[in-house]
């Protein structure tokens, strides 16, 4: 009897307790073709899945910015599909991610705050799906479903499909729990110290140049299966430190600024006590600039690895055969009405952020498409591409039609949602839930808990400077909208278990 309860201790405490803590590689297994899984097509193309951190839309050389230097993902720009109205359902990073992974909003999968202890287990990740259905699948660099830590990684979820993990939530915290510090420092390499030292991280030893180095390895290996890979790096998000070289190419005085107008600092104050990281400033033009300066110098070192990538895939001879997906899980304010960073806000800086889908193979190429697109509608994508079943639950709609060129390119969803769900890091008196509601003319933005909210008319104000929603004038319409967010809101909520019987 001793002897079973000890055999029973191990199974029930002692090994869920070790999963929970492993986040490092797991054994990587050859799918088992006879399993009583739903296969991909034999065509099914590799993936590889870009995701930078806090990019938003206009920072692309194809797409506008005159100062970006991003060739080779203006490459992708033109021989792909982009869509210049994508937009990510949550303004912060792990409701977002766990938005995009899924193919439902944060509510729905219980994924709604950064911090979180764990991974709800709501819902599968895509990669999980496409695991089981016999891609191998990769990640280097962030994850962040769960909270992440200092010197705690992330609790990965019980079955993320990722069967190699190169785990670095960030390029200077985490100490041996982060793949990345750990790499350079089996190889006598401080990077911690260069930073201090140099105010930057020169790019060979970059947490940009470390993520792709890893998936190119992944990608040089040889297999007789599809890949999908992760390449999650941290830039361009803070804090804004480029290696010096990268930010020597841009005469910063010469640039142009944030938007921004003096009224900005009373009509966005209105709402200081509503979760953001900064608050309405006048910053002087230099400090702006630079700033800009300092975030597309990161973007353009992630271009320059990209088309590492791009040359490996070629030499490898599998660039015909691999999708590459390019977005960013959410924005940066960079400045736009006197605010940086992200929180509680959904100006387009924030919410809105680049989409592009790279296979000239099957999809269309130098397609701009305006219209109205979510991030959770890459899951569908990915899953109706490879000819998997899209699980009725799953709330993004498929992009194939478009990418295809069979339907209308600038019409797709009459409306797009966003969600702040986040009391749990609101200090007293703040306010940590609003919802976004955005047709292509109007924005409405609900602060729950606050007597104001914001409604902007895209049509003559695309730069969100003035708020409507006291004006006689647009009463009739935000009745409409703040009605038809509600019903979007209700209407996308988990309702539960399947229901199955009468009573």
């Amino acid at each position: 009897m001793k002897k079973l309860f000890l055999i029973w201790i191990a199974l029930v405490v002692l090994v869920p307790l070790v999963h929970a803590q492993d986040t490092g590689k797991k054994e990587k297994k050859q799918p088992d073709w006879n399993a009583p899984f739903i296969k991909v097509n034999g065509d099914a193309p590799n993936i590889l899945w870009i995701c930078t951190d806090q990019q938003r839309w206009n920072t692309i050389g194809a797409l506008g910015n005159p100062y970006v230097k991003t060739p080779n993902i203006d490459r992708l720009v033109n021989e792909g599909v982009s869509f210049d109205y994508s937009f990510c359902q949550a303004p912060f990073c792990t409701a977002s991610r766990a938005s995009f992974l899924t193919g439902m909003y944060p509510s729905r999968v219980h994924a709604t705050k950064n911090g979180a202890a764990e991974w709800p287990e709501a819902a599968p990740l895509v990669t999980e799906t496409l695991k089981d259905a016999g891609y191998e699948c990769g990640l280097a660099g962030k994850l962040h479903l769960s909270t992440a830590m200092a010197h705690r990684p992330e609790k990965r979820p019980l079955d993320d499909g990722y069967q190699v993990f190169y785990y670095s939530h960030s390029p200077y915290q985490g100490g041996s729990t982060n793949d990345y510090l750990t790499y350079y420092r089996n190889r006598g390499i401080d990077v911690l110290a260069l930073k201090q030292e140099l105010g930057y991280v020169p790019a060979p030893y970059h947490q940009t140049t470390w993520c792709t180095d890893r998936a190119i390895d992944f990608i040089k290996e040889k297999r007789e299966w599809p890949w999908l890979f992760s390449l999650n790096i941290y830039d361009p998000h803070g804090p804004f430190d480029p290696p010096q070289e990268y930010l020597d190419r841009y005469q910063v005085d010469d640039l142009a600024g944030p938007l921004f107008q003096p009224s900005d600092l009373d009509e966005k104050s209105v709402f200081n006590n509503v979760m953001f990281q900064s608050k309405p400033k006048q910053y002087t033009d230099h400090e702006n600039k630079l700033r800009l300066a300092q975030y597309w110098a990161q973007i353009d070192l992630i271009d320059e690895n990209i088309g590492r990538i791009l040359k490996v895939l070629e030499e490898t001879g599998q660039l015909n055969n691999t999708l590459i997906v390019f977005t960013s899980d959410h924005g940066d304010m960079a400045g736009d009405h006197g605010l940086v960073a992200k929180g509680c806000r959904f100006y387009e800086g924030l919410v809105r952020v680049p989409l592009i889908f790279w296979y000239p193979a099957k999809f269309k190429q130098n397609l701009k498409s305006e219209a109205l697109v979510e991030l959770m509608d890459i899951v569908p994508t990915l899953l109706e591409l490879t000819g998997l079943p899209v699980d009725q639950q799953i709330q993004g709609t498929s992009l194939l039609p478009i990418l295809e060129g069979r339907t209308d390119p600038d019409e797709h969803k009459s409306f797009v949602r966003s969600e702040f769900y986040d009391d749990g890091q609101a200090k007293a008196g703040q306010i940590g839930f609003a919802t976004m509601y955005r047709t292509k003319d109007f924005k409405l933005i609900t602060y729950h808990g606050h007597p104001q909210g914001e409604l902007f008319d895209l049509r003559n104000d695309p730069d969100e400077f003035h708020n409507l929603w006291d004006d006689p004038g647009y009463q009739e319409i935000k009745f409409k909208l703040l009605k038809d967010s509600f019903d979007a809101t209700v209407l996308s909520m988990d309702t539960g278990p399947e229901k199955i019987g009468r009573y």
